[in-house]
């Protein structure tokens, strides 16, 4: 870690694409391919022939290995960038960069030394082939609308307003701090967007503070828009994608208000959240396929960053030495960015445990990556957290694990493995790979953040999604007691539930996929499918509604389900849920009536003149607070529809004015 500062056919650039699959989803829809159908018994389960197939869009440049950039690529970078060379990113996060950013770090970033003897077309040649994309003006600046007074000002942070992933797991926001109700859902519609420039995905989970929404974005740029009338107050250029949420905080003894966020090559940044000036930075880990996906956490001045990877799609190369990377929690200084402890979800580096049948060699125990933010509780001194498969066999006690820690120390608690013998990688989804593991999966980690649930008495539960569609209560003390247990859907390696649920009192409302044909060779029954959204007492394990949601994709859009991948959030008498099939549905969380949808692949203009259209929605859920719901729309990673959109919608005033009108005035281009 880094101190902060002030084979032809299964080669590895084969390996690029499937890069898209960083939310534990491995499954991959071709374009030629029904939604969410049956497979046809006829043909069989469908594996994975190529990793080119996960994309819901291709590259405009043509055949690949006929670009000139594969040779400067392949004599200038591979050496390091598909060497497992730690501190340098393997090439599948490389690909995940836009064209503009990429050619930003071999120009002026981190990377200019290194390229410095390029000419300026040479480096243009290797961005393209890497990205599959034309670059285009290196010096482009998207435009945006810059705020004038009084909508570039900034209020105080009052962390009591803070909700959600980084603050509090529960993803429950109360009347008060909403803004609006349940009975006024009705009223919601579309207040101003934003169309994120040559995007194809918008991830990054919105936080509301400050009245500002600050996100985060494809390209790396963090955004701090004003929350009444979507002109940008400020921006942040990352190295690479930001797809964590923006966690707000104060830092050093003046309080000052600060955004912290991570990007997909595992950097951890700090910025004054009122101006976007630059704090810190650092690595939370140099293992080249290292990422941050989930939010860090804030408390006591300090963060928790969940660390996890792509090793697992590396590791489909027969050639590829799998693995050494393991998931871990990082506490880090929020004012200094200086590591305070770090707590490994498997203790003991992976050593050689023996060979595949070419020779390879294998490493274990690997993997249980940490792959959504962890749950605190401060008055217990508490972390809990959930992990991923092993990467390689023999699987260890360690992977799909709920684990405790002391906040202060990150000692070790207590664990308690959910789904023992679970070791898969990318190599299981394709015909004979010999560096699947022999356990073959089933790749059924725990991605779903865990909640703590107050039962009343005193009493706190654990309550745990799987990916293989069960629920859970724990005790919290130890862990070991396991409360009840209900099977909410039949499960996959895309779930079952994904990424987020969320709690009202004792009522848990749980998200679940479920869709059908995730590409790895297995059948799945269809009619064993829940997808939507189901709620269930925390008490007593009772399900107390299900909603089923009916396939609307229609013909001629391979990439939709009907199912819920995305994180839930929670008000007073409603649930709110972000579906694969780009409709964002309100669930009325007594009966599981739908209250209202919106269809968020309705093209609308956005407030910097770009068109926003959003997609399936994966991984972020709605934020909400101050009177407005934000979302972020599109996907555009395997079988999820692409997407550009951020979202932000209110209820229309009493008078009947329609609210999109606010974003008229008060700024400039």
């Amino acid at each position: 870690m880094s101190k902060p500062n002030t084979t032809p056919g299964w080669r590895v650039t084969h390996l690029l694409p499937i890069a898209a699959s960083l939310l534990l989803q491995a499954g991959v829809v071709s374009a030629t391919e029904g939604n969410n159908s049956a497979l046809d018994n006829d043909e069989g389960p469908s594996t994975l022939n190529s990793m080119d197939e996960g994309y819901a869009w291709v590259g405009d440049l043509g055949d690949r290995d006929a670009l000139p950039g594969k040779p400067l690529y392949t004599q200038h970078c591979a050496g390091c960038h598909e060497a497992q060379v730690y501190k340098a990113p393997h090439t599948t996060w490389l690909e995940l960069m836009s064209p503009q950013v990429l050619y930003r770090s071999i120009t002026e970033g981190i990377m200019q030394s290194q390229a410095a003897h390029l000419a300026d077309g040479e480096k243009q040649h290797i961005v393209e082939y890497i990205t599959q994309r034309r670059l285009g003006d290196p010096n482009a600046v998207a435009e945006v609308t810059r705020c004038e007074e009084p909508h570039s000002a900034f209020s105080e942070l009052d962390e009591g307003l803070l909700t959600g992933w980084g603050r509090d797991t529960n993803r429950y926001v109360s009347k008060d701090i909403a803004g609006f109700g349940a009975n006024q859902l009705g009223d919601l519609e579309l207040k101003w967007s934003f169309g994120f420039p040559g995007a194809t995905r918008a991830r990054s989970q919105p936080t509301i503070a400050m009245g500002a929404v600050f996100v985060g974005s494809q390209d790396g740029t963090v955004y701090a828009f004003d929350l009444e009338t979507g002109c940008v107050r400020w921006t942040f250029a990352a190295r690479a994608e930001v797809r964590t949420g923006i966690t707000l905080g104060k830092r050093g003894p003046d309080g000052v208000p600060t955004a912290y966020f991570g990007d997909i090559i595992a950097n951890l940044y700090a910025v004054d959240a009122s101006t976007g000036e630059f704090v810190w930075s650092m690595s939370a880990d140099d293992h080249h396929s290292a990422t941050l996906t989930g939010t860090p956490a804030v408390a006591g001045g300090n963060l928790f960053v969940p660390v996890s990877s792509l090793e697992v799609i590396t590791a489909a190369n027969p050639d590829y030495v799998c693995c050494t990377f393991r998931g871990h929690i990082l506490a880090v200084d929020g004012d200094s960015g200086s590591i305070i402890w770090d707590s490994y979800a498997i203790p003991t580096p992976p050593k050689a445990v023996g060979a595949t049948r070419l020779g390879t060699e294998v490493l274990a125990p690997s993997g249980a990556p940490v792959w959504t933010s962890p749950t605190i509780d401060v008055d217990r001194n508490l972390l809990i957290f959930g992990t991923g498969e092993n990467y390689s066999s023999p699987a260890d006690t360690n992977s799909d694990s709920i684990i405790a820690v002391a906040l202060d120390t990150g000692e070790r608690l207590w664990s308690r493995q959910t789904f023992p013998g679970d070791a898969w990688n990318v190599a299981c989804m394709m015909a004979d790979n010999p560096n699947c593991p022999e356990e073959d999966g089933p790749d059924f980690d725990q991605a779903s953040s865990p909640l703590l649930v107050e039962v009343g008495n005193g009493k706190t539960l654990v309550v745990a999604g799987q990916k293989d569609g069960r629920v859970f209560a724990l005790d919290s003390e130890t862990g070991q007691t396991k409360l009840w247990e209900v099977k909410l859907g039949r499960g996959s390696i895309q779930g079952g539930v994904h990424f987020g649920m969320a709690a009202a009192g004792t009522t848990v409302f749980v998200p679940m996929n479920d869709m059908n044909d995730t590409r790895n060779g297995e059948w799945l029954d269809p009619d064993q499918a829940r997808p939507g959204v189901s709620a269930v007492n925390a008490v007593t394990g009772k399900v107390l509604w299900q909603y089923v949601q009916e396939n609307v994709c229609g013909e001629g859009r391979p990439f939709c389900d009907p199912g819920v991948s995305a994180a839930l959030t929670a008000i007073d008498g409603a649930v709110i849920a972000g579906h694969l099939d780009g409709l964002v549905r309100a669930y009325d969380s007594a009966t599981g009536d739908i209250l209202w949808s919106y269809d968020t692949k309705t093209p609308s203009m956005g407030t910097n003149g770009v068109s926003a259209r959003g997609g399936g929605m994966s991984g972020s859920g709605p934020a909400i607070g101050a009177g407005h719901m934000v979302l972020n729309s599109g996907y555009g990673l395997y079988n999820h529809e692409p997407g550009n959109a951020l979202l932000v919608f209110a209820p229309r005033s009493k008078e009947g004015d329609s609210v999109a009108a606010v974003h008229d005035a008060g700024v400039a281009q």
